[in-house]
């Protein structure tokens, strides 16, 4: 199985950092392949809400504006299954992670029962770290954007500075888990 970790931090040795090794660990323990994008580490700019504020987008399911998601595009919806582990900035993904969700959103959620999400299963990753709050507003938003593209939502883990050890424990089984059941 073909397994896809979207991280989304700049920190290469935090708590997210932390989380893509973990899931990609469980992954492996299940006989399968993880593949860490680091969206830091590549170029995706926000959505420009092209033309009419949809652009290519609606109709064509592809994004106009050139850049590296066309190929993260193609490779999140080649995959078996998919993590998305992102930092907590103020109760929200990170910069990246919500240019990159934004455009995935535009590109597949009109796609509806073709969407190259539907019915993946998707774990999503909430890291807080400072003051460890924010998580679960986080969460609910990932949530709901996977609920809009069709992914079937398989786990949901928040995680801070104080429950950073037992988490990772947690995201390593939850990666191992959903990487066996789509063997």
């Amino acid at each position: 199985m073909d397994i896809v970790v979207v991280s989304a931090s700049p920190n290469t040795d935090g708590v997210t950092a932390a989380g893509a090794t973990a899931v990609a660990r469980g992954v492996s323990l299940a006989g399968g392949v993880a593949e860490e994008i680091r969206l830091n580490d590549v170029e995706v700019g926000a959505c420009q809400a092209c033309g009419n504020g949809w652009g290519t987008c609606r109709d064509e399911h592809r994004c106009q504006v050139h850049d590296d998601f066309q190929r993260l595009h193609a490779r999140v919806c080649r995959s078996d299954g998919v993590v998305f582990v992102t930092p907590v900035y103020y109760g929200q993904m990170s910069e990246s992670a919500k240019a990159f969700a934004d455009r995935l959103r535009r590109c597949e959620a009109t796609r509806g029962a073709e969407s190259g999400l539907r019915g993946k299963p998707l774990i999503a990753i909430a890291a807080a770290g400072g003051g460890g709050g924010g998580t679960m507003t986080c969460l609910r938003t990932m949530e709901r954007w996977a609920n809009h593209l069709g992914a079937r939502v398989y786990d949901l883990i928040p995680v801070n500075r104080w429950t950073r050890s037992y988490k990772l424990t947690s995201m390593r089984a939850a990666a191992q888990s959903m990487a066996g059941e789509v063997a």
